[in-house]
């Protein structure tokens, strides 16, 4: 916004790597008054991109936030190519309050593979956790 002064912080590692810093971190508004985005391989901010990104709003490899999307993303909202873990999970496994995926656990699960349509499902899962009576026939 103009006439206010910049309020943040912003550290930026002098190591590179693929051409982004290792480690970028940012906290408060441009001169202009928004966000501004942290950008690294390690990423933290309110909206950070990166290999691992941690932010209100991320994207990364894995990815933590508020609304986060990447391979692996855990967040309010995760949106995720292979799990994502959240409030809102979707991803090809899911896990969240409301999940949808092709392996979906969750309060409501929306998928192929689900504890309510698929029993080897919930035999796997009693599998990983050494539960006796998943041997049985």
């Amino acid at each position: 916004m103009p006439g206010y002064p910049y309020i943040g912080f912003e550290y930026k590692s002098k190591t590179m790597l693929f051409g982004l810093p290792l480690i970028h971190i940012v906290s408060g508004l441009t001169q202009d008054g928004h966000l501004k985005p942290a950008k690294g391989i390690i990423a933290i901010g309110n909206i950070a991109i990166g290999f691992f990104a941690i932010g209100g709003l991320s994207f990364g490899v894995i990815s933590l936030g508020g609304i986060s999307g990447g391979l692996l993303s855990l967040g309010g909202v995760a949106l995720g190519l292979i799990i994502a873990l959240g409030g809102l999970a979707v991803g090809y496994i899911a896990v969240g309050g409301a999940a949808i995926g092709i392996y979906a656990l969750g309060g409501l699960s929306i998928g192929v593979h689900t504890l309510y349509n698929d029993p080897e499902l919930l035999n796997f899962i009693k599998r990983l956790l050494g539960h006796p009576a998943s041997y049985l026939p």
